[in-house]
């Protein structure tokens, strides 16, 4: 006879190394998307400078709010990319974003050198 078991959850919290895995995945994820994600937050700038904020209060408003977007966003992406392929691996393509970031940040910088030399 076919008898069908009830679906058990294990409610077992998460280990400290979980967690450590699931914090700097991301922060790496946050790190990578912060220029990329900060750069749709022009136009609350345009609408602070319209208000009779002081200057020190917009920067303040618009670095939290930058920090909170990208943070938000990279502990999303690290819990996909945690629920998808584990998360040891979805820490580590964070650490490959922000690395490829960088490289491509310094080879932009190094062509923008080799192009304006050679104008004479």
């Amino acid at each position: 006879m076919l008898v069908m078991l009830p679906l058990q959850r294990s409610a077992v919290p998460l280990s400290s190394t979980d967690w450590t895995t699931l914090l700097s995945g991301a922060a790496l994820w946050a790190l990578a998307l912060y220029i990329p994600l900060s750069a749709p937050l022009a136009r609350l700038e345009a609408e602070l400078r319209s208000t009779s904020l002081s200057e020190t209060n917009q920067t303040t408003i618009l670095v939290l709010s930058s920090l909170l977007l990208a943070a938000s966003v990279g502990v999303v992406l690290q819990l996909l990319m945690s629920w998808a392929l584990g998360p040891s691996w979805g820490a580590s393509l964070g650490l490959m974003a922000v690395l490829s970031g960088a490289f491509w940040s310094l080879a932009s910088r190094a062509d923008g050198n080799s192009t304006g030399s050679s104008k004479r």
